[in-house]
């Protein structure tokens, strides 16, 4: 099993999330989150006085998936939160290696 981690611009996740559910994706976890890459924040205006915004406010979407059809997510996933601008955000896969269902106690594949 493998947990994808993307960040994302918050306006993309309805598309993210609706090309997830047509690839089979059942549960997802979504949380806003805050930070900053390469650009180190933009600088915005405000009453004639410019400041640096260091942290933009972005979507963090986790999920774990089989390993059978991870490179199937991810494409996906990249492509439904693909802008071409600066700041569409990142994916990352790590290994999983267990997984636990609380309610039902199934170990695994069968948890997810």
């Amino acid at each position: 099993m493998k947990e994808i981690k993307a960040i994302i611009h918050p306006y993309m996740l309805d598309a993210v999330k609706d090309s997830l559910r047509d690839a089979g994706i059942s549960g997802m976890t979504v949380s806003e989150v805050k930070g900053f890459g390469r650009t180190g924040g933009k600088a915005e205006v405000y009453r004639g006085s410019t400041y640096t915004v260091d942290f933009i406010p972005k979507i963090k979407i986790e999920l774990v998936v089989p390993d059978a059809i991870v490179a199937d997510i991810v494409q996906k996933l990249a492509a439904a939160a693909k802008t071409d601008k600066i700041g569409d955000g990142k994916i990352f896969v790590t290994n999983i290696e267990e997984a636990v269902r609380i309610r039902t106690g199934e170990h695994g594949e069968d948890a997810i």
